[in-house]
Formats: C-alpha cells, structure tokens, sequence
C-alpha cells in the first residue's frame, strides 16, 4: 500500500471519528439543552413592536410614533435585489444548509485554533433569527449551542421563506429602524420597491454592527462595508460587471429621513399620541395600532398655509427686527478664486433650522442693483433683488423705521438670515414672526374636527394654541349675548341705547367706563345694526336687559368652558378666556340650526390586523329627526311619568302579522337609485350620506344631538352675521363672493387678540392670533385686519368648487316691514320702511303715525324720553 493511500485512510478514519464526536456532541448538547430552550413554534405568535400610526380620514399618512421605527414586509413584497444583498452579506448558502452552516463553522474554528480567538462568524442567517428572537448577545460557547439548536428547530418548524421574511423584518438597522423597510426610510426615504442595488447593499452591510456601519453614523465605513456586499453579489452573479460597476461608482448618501409623511399635520399628531397613550398606556407607541382621524387633508392644506400666510404678513407690517447672526463669514477659509466652499457654508448654516417654509441663508456680497447675492442651504447661490430686501426696520409693536434707501441699510455680507420663496417676487428677506397664530375648522352637523394648525410652525412651539389657550375672544363672543338676548324678549328690531355708561360693579376691581371701538356713540340703535358695528355699549346694555345669570344660564348650553363665563358685565364683551376650538364648537351650534355638537378627532381605531377596536360615535344634528311639538310634549310626559312610577314588565302578547299594501319604505328614496351590481360597488362602498341627506336610513345608527336653541333663534343670529360680512367689520370677506357665509369679528382689550369666526351650513372656522406672552399687536391691528386675512385665506381653499351653503329660513320666521328709526311694525304705506326678519309670535307692536319721531339725534346727544311701550334699554 502506497503511503499517500494510508495516509488518506488516516485522514479518514479522523473525519469519521470527528464527524461521530461531532454528532454526539450535538446529541449531548440536545439532551442537555433542550428543556430550557424556548419552542421555535412562538414564532408564529411573536408581536414584532409596530409604532403607531396616524391618518387622516382620506388615508394618508400624517406620523408614525413610537422609539422603533418598522414597517412590516410580507416576503412576496420584499425586492429579489433586497434579498439577494443580505444573502450575500449573510449566508449564501441560506437556501441550501439545515439551520447551521458547517463551512462557516469549520472557518470560526479554524479561526479559534490559529489565533485563540472566539469569533462570531459561522452564524446563519437562521441562527442569527433565533438569537435577536430569543438569547443574548453574549460571546460564549453555551449560547453559540442554543442558538445551533434553536436555529435547528426553526429550520423544521418553518419554510425558508418565512425564515427570511421574520428576519429582515426583525434585524435591528440602526437610526432605530428595524427591519428592511424602516431602513429603506430612514437611509433613502423611499419605500423598499424603489431601492437601487447600491441602496440595498448599503442596506444589507448594516447588520454586522448596526451602529457603525450606518451611512449616516459613518460614511467611509459605509462605503467599505457596501463594496464588500456588492464584490460578494458580483461574485454569486447576482449582478453583472456594468451593474456591479454603477453601483459601486454611486456615493452613499448620508442623511436622515423621516416617516413618509403624506400630510403636515404635527399639532394633530400630538393630540392623537396623548389621547392613545390615556387610552392604551405605553402599548400605544409599540402594539401597531393605526388610527383614522377627522382630519381633511386638503383642509389641513389649506389651513397650514393660511396661518401661515397670515403671520408673515403681520409681521411684515411691524418692521425687520435684523439678521439671526452677524460677521458668520469671518472664520470661513476662502477658496483660491474668492469664493467659499459650498459644504463650509452648508456647515456654516446647519444650526439654523427651517421654519414654516423660511429657508437660512448668508449674504455674501451686495451688488451696485442694492441687490444681495446668498447663498441658501442646501440650495446653492441666490440673489434677492431690491424688491425682496426694502423692508423697513421694526422700532416697537406700533411703530416702523423710515424706508431703506440702500441694501447696506438692511443687510450686510456675513449676515445669517431667513429667506421666503414667492411665486411672482423671488426670494424675500423674512424673519420667523414672534406673533403666533391658530386655525380651526369643525364639521357643524356631527363636530369632527376637519383642520387644525397650533401655531406657525411645530418645531419652533409644540404648544397648541387651537386647543390649550385662553385668550379673550372679545366681540367675537357677542352672537351668544344676542343669542340669549333673543332668548328672553329682544328682537333683531329692538333698540338699545349706544350712549356712555358707567358701572361700580362689586365683581369688578374699579370702575368700569365701557367704550365703543370708535369712542363714538349713536344712541338708540336696532340690534342687529348694533351687531353689525359691533358696538360695545349696546352688548353691555344687552347683558343688562337679559340678566347675567340668565345669558350664563343661556350661552353654557353651547359648550363654552366656565372660563369663559365671568360673572359681571365684562362678560358681554368676552373677557373670558377661551380657545380656538371651544368658539368653533360654539358657532357650530348656528351652523347647525340649535344643536350642541362635541368636537372629535379620532374616528377608528384599528388593530395591527386590520380589526376596528374604536368607531367614533359623535352626536349628530338632525332637523328631521326632531320629534314633532305634539310628539315631543307626549314622550316628555312618559319620561316624567317613568321616572314617577317605573312601568311593570309588558306581559307577553302573541305575535299578529298583518300584510299592508305595498309603499316604499321610510328613507327609501334617500337611497341611490343603482341601476346595476357594478354601480352599487362602485359608488355604495363610498357612499357617506349625512343626517340632513339621509335622516331616514341612518335613524337607527344615529346618536342625535340635543337641541340647546331653537332653529329661529339660530337663524336670526345668523342672519345678523351675513350683515356682518356684507356690510359690518367682516367686509373683508366679501373678497370671497359667497352670499352664505356668516361671522363676527373679535378684538379683546388692548388689541392683545385678534379673532374671527364664521360659518355657513357646511363648515365653521374660528382664526387667532396673538403673542404668547400677552401684549398688543400694534395700533390698527385688529380681528378685521389681522384674523380676518387668515380665515378669508383658509376658506377661499376650504369652500373652491363647494355648493351653497345657505342655511334654509325655518318655517318660524316671518318677514316684516318696520320703521327703521322705531324699530317697530311699520303700517301699510309708510314711507322709508324697511324689512326684518322676525320669530313669529314676537313682532314688536305697530307704529302710530301720528307719533312724533322718538329719537332724532344720533350723535351721543341726550335723546328724547322713549313713550312707556318703547323697548329700550
């Protein structure tokens, strides 16, 4: 026998001997490990940590919330590239071994015999699943056993694919991102189908050390660790030569990217993640719930921008308060031709961050033009021309500086400042506005909260304004004084006495001289003109016919807070305190002819399986689901009658069924008349008729509201209010060329707020704004001027292409002809009369001709004592 053959006997008898140790061993560690190792089979059962995602109720996506950051992938829906970057990188045996991969094995004991060193190579990609599921990261041999045995017991419990799918949805991937699609997020800002072959093996090099191998920790490591999955995709002929080439030429980006956010809607988020986290406790941010708000998403659009909108140009008019820094330019190196490096002043600006579209910017020179050439981060040079720069500079909140006559007047090179991108001007010098601002907007039949922004930008201020503020709504407040008013004997024709008064009130700190806005006075003057001018002293005379504790009584109904209800006369002014939501939600109760609405956000809540664990079901204004007055006063006598003696239990009777003739069925005509199988699927699967369209058909899925007013009172309000647009402190928003539109103006004391709120039968809106730390908003500004603007901006968008929105006139309401002057019924003939619209039943009385003219000075003169039958206060 030759010595080359002995000696492969030898070598042979050793493989078989060690292969026998090896399987005993395996064997012993089995039956010596088995009992404490968890079963493969809780796989299936195992919940990946899903953060919580907010819609808005057409569907897009407006946050994901939670510390991890994973978007689970079914393995049909996972790229062939995703996949075979991570064999590459991983196991490209992964299709072909049991679980463990004895070549990778013998490499790592190789590696123990040459170099004593216990290495981590050799784990599969299986292995590499049971140890993240199940046992630590600890470097020592007893786990390196468990995770072998564990990785044995998937490979039998589950097919490859499903192996793979829990793995590249579970691997940590730094930046918080778990899983192959929060990476493709969070690296590229795309989802997993639009990654290039070098974006995946970016991807696919991370896991080896997560926090290292990042592009955005480390660029150069990065760098090196995707060449060596793309050499290894090359070699397993993943990817051909041009291929491996242009991938390999590709730079790794390294930056950051958010959730894809579908709608900006912070302010929305915040609100859903505190009522999630009051409901399911920290669960919240981890159990993959998804949750449907009431949020439009063309609303929000458009409120966005018109807040927005509305701050700039506010402070715009008070003046530039100058750059965020100067002289940045003097430690930067200059480059051989002069200029600067492009990444030094990216470098230079990073620390400035981007408000409400306001992009940081350096000037870099002036030009002879007064123009200023910028350059503006991440975009590269710019040039504002003189345009964009003549902005007088800011002195104090009433009070502006002189014109610039020169750029040098208003910046200077070195200067770190704010630019604003217009359409029709280029870039405009800009500053982020110390006023703030919010915008609210509510579905007046059921209360859902449609829009709503909290401030001019969330990163700047998280406070939200819509909701937690209480500020003076001021004029703004009056539709309910004269709501209540109304209430309790007035009319729109009533006249109220515009003259000065004085009070020493007890509930008061110091005498109180009430004025009017313009510190004129008009004498006796109709309600509804009185409204329409918005005349102080005629809402407290008001108050004082009414009575403060029966309009308390009154105005608490529409679900205004205590805080806004002080008990003295002030409150006829709306001294109180009260946010954006609360009067929208108010005003919605004249939208919806008398009925109190609760404002709501969250719709659905969903299961991370897709089942409803939470349906909105809000109180609904329905007009014909109001009980006729004889129906009504029958049912309150039985509820008083129940609640007396409750009724014994009905005896059993035999059921009796009687055939009527044939009548289409109650609501039946609210339904659409389809025609066909195909047209109900297509339009009944998204067929959301309202209480008013279908009151009928939804009846039995209803929750009616509570009327809290009657339709005239709610009428007559709102028809006081059209005057208010049409010809009162609102004109401003006859811009919008909408005969439906009602709302009030709102200025508190001192000019510290500005507010409007108006409405028509299908959408409310209230605007705010004002300084956070109270203080006036500078002569002239005022709710007409400073509020209006953004609310005319909001509803342009709101209500494009929208039907009439006219509230219909209630049978209650009748027309009359009156004397302007009298306010009372005018005879037929009389000359210079005009209509009213009135509750019937409560006309004033008719005027005698012969009388002589009761008032005839409205100049604040003393006018002539009023006959005894004259309303007047």
């Amino acid at each position: 026998m030759s010595p080359w053959i002995r000696i492969l006997a030898v070598a042979a008898a050793l493989l078989g001997t060690a292969a026998l140790g090896v399987a005993a061993a395996v064997a012993g560690a089995w039956y010596y490990f088995e009992p404490s190792l968890p079963s493969a089979e809780t796989l299936r059962d195992v919940q990946l940590q899903i953060p919580l995602r907010v819609y808005s109720r057409d569907g897009r996506l407006i946050d994901q919330i939670g510390e991890k950051r994973r978007s689970p992938v079914d393995y049909e829906d996972i790229p062939p590239v995703v996949i075979q970057a991570f064999l590459a990188a991983e196991d490209d045996r992964f299709f072909e071994h049991p679980g463990f991969d004895y070549q990778g094995i013998m490499r790592a004991a190789l590696n123990l015999l040459l170099t004593g060193s216990r290495s981590q190579g050799g784990s599969t990609i299986t292995q590499q699943l049971a140890r993240v599921y199940f046992l630590s990261r600890e470097r020592t041999f007893v786990r390196k056993a468990k995770e072998l045995l564990l990785a044995m017991q998937i490979e039998r419990e589950f097919t490859k694919e499903e192996i793979l799918a829990l793995y590249l949805n579970k691997i940590f991937l730094g930046q918080r991102a778990y899983g192959v699609g929060a990476a493709a997020e969070v690296y590229f800002g795309k989802p997993l189908d639009e990654l290039t072959i070098a974006e995946a093996a970016t991807i696919a090099g991370i896991p080896k050390a997560p926090s290292r191998l990042n592009p955005v920790a480390d660029v150069e490591r990065a760098t090196e660790r995707r060449a060596y999955v793309l050499r290894r995709m090359h070699e397993l002929d993943f990817i051909d030569d041009e291929q491996y080439a242009e991938a390999l030429a590709t730079p790794v980006v390294s930056k950051l990217h958010g959730p894809r956010v579908a709608l900006h809607a912070p302010w929305v988020s915040e609100m859903v993640r505190a009522e999630m986290i009051r409901r399911f406790g920290p669960a919240a941010y981890t159990d993959g719930y998804r949750v449907v708000t009431t949020i439009d998403s063309s609303l929000q659009l458009a409120a966005e921008q018109a807040t927005r909108t509305a701050l700039l140009e506010y402070d715009r008019r008070h003046g530039y308060r100058g750059p965020l820094a100067r002289d940045a330019l003097a430690g930067l190196d200059k480059q051989p031709d002069g200029s600067y490096a492009g990444d030094a002043l990216n470098a230079l600006l990073a620390d400035y961050p981007e408000y409400g579209g306001l992009q940081p910017a350096v000037v870099l020179g002036l030009g002879e033009d007064q123009s200023a050439r910028v350059f503006i981060r991440d975009r590269g040079e710019a040039v504002v021309g003189w345009d964009g720069l003549r902005w007088p500079r800011y002195v104090n909140d009433n009070v502006v500086g002189d014109p610039p006559k020169q750029a040098s007047d208003v910046v200077r090179p070195g200067d770190v400042v704010y630019l604003l991108p217009t359409v029709d001007r280029g870039w405009l010098l800009a500053q982020l506005p110390e006023v703030q601002g919010a915008m609210v907007a509510v579905d007046p039949e059921d209360g859902a909260i449609l829009s709503l922004t909290g401030g001019f930008d969330f990163r700047a201020s998280k406070f939200n304004r819509a909701v937690q503020s209480r500020r003076q709504p001021g004029s703004s407040f009056k539709p309910f004084i004269y709501s209540a008013a109304l209430e309790n004997g007035f009319t729109p024709a009533t006249l109220v006495n515009d003259a000065p008064v004085v009070f020493d009130d007890e509930n008061l700190e110091d005498t109180w001289r009430p004025e009017n806005y313009s510190r004129r006075f008009n004498g006796p003057t109709r309600l509804r003109e009185a409204l329409v001018r918005s005349l102080n002293l005629v809402s407290v005379r008001i108050l004082l016919g009414t009575g403060i504790g029966n309009a308390i009584r009154h105005i608490r109904k529409f679900g205004l807070p205590d805080s806004a209800l002080p008990r003295d006369l002030s409150l006829a002014l709306g001294s109180g305190g009260a946010a954006p939501l609360d009067m929208a939600a108010g005003y919605a109760v004249f939208a919806n002819t008398g009925y109190r609405v609760k404002p709501y956000l969250i719709e659905r809540v969903l299961g991370p399986d897709g089942s409803e664990l939470y349906n909105a079901e809000p109180d609904v204004a329905c007009p014909p689901c109001d009980p006729d007055p004889a129906e009504r006063a029958r049912r309150e006598a039985l509820a008083a009658r129940d609640a007396a003696e409750p009724p014994a239990p009905a005896k059993a009777q035999p059921v009796q069924l009687q055939l009527l003739p044939d009548a289409p069925a109650p609501g039946s005509d609210e339904i659409p008349d389809y025609r066909s199988t195909e047209q109900l699927i297509a339009h009944g699967l998204n067929w959301r008729p309202t209480a008013s369209e279908a009151p009928h058909f939804l009846r039995g899925y209803l929750h009616p509201a509570e009327r809290v007013i009657s339709a005239e009172n709610a009428y007559l309000i709102y028809d006081m209010m059209r005057d208010v647009i049409r010809r009162g402190t609102g004109r401003r928003a006859r811009d919008l060329g909408r005969p439906d539109l009602a709302g009030k103006t709102g200025t508190s004391n001192d000019r510290r707020d500005a507010w409007f709120s108006g409405f028509n039968g299908q959408l409310v809106a209230t605007a705010w704004v004002g300084f956070d730390q109270e203080r006036s908003l500078g002569a002239g500004e005022e709710g007409s001027r400073t509020a209006l603007p953004m609310w005319k901006y909001f509803m342009a968008d709101a209500l494009r292409n929208a039907p009439d929105g006219t509230i219909p006139r209630p049978p209650g309401i009748v027309t009359v002809r009156i004397d302007p002057r009298s306010g009372k019924v005018a005879p037929a003939g009389y000359q210079g009369a005009i209509f009213e619209i009135f509750e019937a039943g409560h006309l004033p009385p008719l005027l005698r001709e012969e009388a002589t003219p009761i008032f005839s000075d409205v100049d604040g003169n003393p006018a002539e004592p009023a006959p005894e039958d004259e309303t007047l206060f």
